[in-house]
């Protein structure tokens, strides 16, 4: 089979034309269901984080110190830190870590 770049190209522009286009055509009046309301408030910020949490994993030299990290940062977050208060420390959790490793 021979491989032609044009195809794939093609059929990944029609792909994303139709996904991007059939909401827009097909749904005209305004969501009412509570339901599809408030799953598609929260799909921007289940998407970001289903692309930033693998990211946070690998981006360390061992998964555990990503981890760590991460779990520092949650917390921190959690008990109201700023965000530059858990950024630097889920940054420290990860450099003593990866000095100890």
């Amino acid at each position: 089979m021979k491989n032609n770049v044009y195809l794939y190209i093609l059929v990944m522009a029609t792909v994303t034309y139709l996904i991007r286009m059939l909401p827009l055509t097909l749904i005209r009046k305004e969501i009412k269901s509570i339901t599809i309301r408030s799953f598609l408030y929260y799909v921007p910020y289940v998407t970001l984080a289903v692309m930033t949490f693998p990211a946070i994993i690998s981006a360390t030299g061992s998964p555990w110190s990503g981890l760590t990290s991460f779990i520092a940062a949650v917390l921190l977050a959690y008990y109201g830190a700023s965000l530059f208060k858990v950024s630097v420390g889920a940054c420290l959790v990860v450099f003593i870590l990866e000095m100890i490793v």
